[in-house]
């Protein structure tokens, strides 16, 4: 249902006033967010229509507001947040979403696997082949050096064995070098 009043008093630094109505009822609350946009800041005496509704406190306060006499302003029912998204900008906000945790998945989940997925009993007790091992250092060169005895490690060895051309480390062709002099261990083969 829609009233009538005229404004009564207006702080226009505030941005609110009072509407006093036509009835002769208590003066009614109103917000500069509820009157027509475009129209200026309104004047003392100046005539609006209205539809009531009770604040937070239970107290009267116009919305709707509209200038009498003017055709009525179409307005939207101001929205929840949740309804005020379009559909292209939830889409775009879940890819993104989608996208970055993905690439925080990718780059976490090989260091955070191998911390807390624990091996199952057969990864354990499997010995890796040469190919498997872990990256050997790069502080090792080739430098010359060909033979076992020139050798100061296991981990020198196979470097030595996979990347420098001419070594003389691995007899039996099996892929592990020096196996007498530094790669004895079960889990160098």
């Amino acid at each position: 249902m829609r009233f009538e009043g005229t404004i009564k008093s207006w702080n226009e630094a505030k941005g609110f006033g009072f509407i006093a109505t036509t009835n002769g009822g208590q003066d009614v609350f109103v917000h500069v967010s509820e009157l027509p946009r475009g129209a200026g800041l309104p004047r003392i005496g100046q005539a609006f229509s209205f539809e009531l509704e009770l604040d937070r406190e239970g107290r009267k306060r116009a919305v709707r507001v509209q200038r009498v006499g003017q055709p009525p302003v179409q307005r939207h029912a101001r929205p929840s947040e949740r309804e005020s998204r379009s559909p292209i900008a939830v889409i775009v906000g879940v890819l993104l979403a989608a996208a970055l945790g993905v690439g925080a998945y990718s780059k976490l989940s090989g260091p955070i696997a191998r911390l807390v997925a624990p091996e199952s009993a057969a990864a354990q007790e499997r010995v890796p082949d040469a190919a498997e091992a872990a990256p050997l250092p790069t502080t090792y060169r080739c430098d010359g050096r060909t033979h076992c005895s020139q050798m100061t490690s296991c981990a020198e060895a196979k470097y030595f064995l996979k990347n420098c051309p001419g070594v003389k480390m691995d007899g039996n062709h099996d892929g592990v070098p020096c196996e007498q002099q530094w790669c004895t261990s079960a889990q160098a083969k």
